[in-house]
């Protein structure tokens, strides 16, 4: 599980799916960095990413870490949204047989896990086809 504090801090990531375009260059990262990786500014300004894409090579993972053992079988991938930047999600409401590179998905707000003990509930984005 992350870092509580870690976590609270990446919100505007993984709730509005915020991402820093370079004003120098026009780079988008995600998530945000501190300095440009192609042109080394430290200035940016906020964009928010598209919540469509396509996916360009996924795994089926069957024996998951213990904190996702409940929902195992399960679909994780790395899509390009629609811009170019890309992410990793799991892939979820799907066939795993249907599954197929190049396949276009919608990215969904959703719970990730739950820390058990603590009860503290994590939210982020997986992905589901379009």
């Amino acid at each position: 599980m992350a870092n509580p504090a870690r976590y609270w801090r990446e919100i505007p990531q993984r709730y509005r799916l915020e991402a820093a375009r370079c004003t120098s260059c026009g780079e988008i990262s995600y998530p945000p960095r501190l300095a440009c990786r192609k042109c080394r500014s430290r200035k940016f300004e906020s964009v928010v990413l598209a919540d469509e894409g396509k996916i360009l090579t996924y795994t089926i993972t069957r024996v998951g870490p213990s904190q996702l053992a409940d929902l195992t079988p399960y679909a994780v991938g790395v899509v390009e949204l629609e811009g170019g930047v890309r992410i990793m999600a799991q892939i979820a409401d799907c066939d795993f047989e249907e599954l197929a590179i190049g396949q276009r998905v919608r990215l969904e707000f959703r719970k990730i896990q739950e820390d058990g003990q603590a009860g503290i509930l994590c939210y982020g984005h997986k992905c589901v086809p379009v």
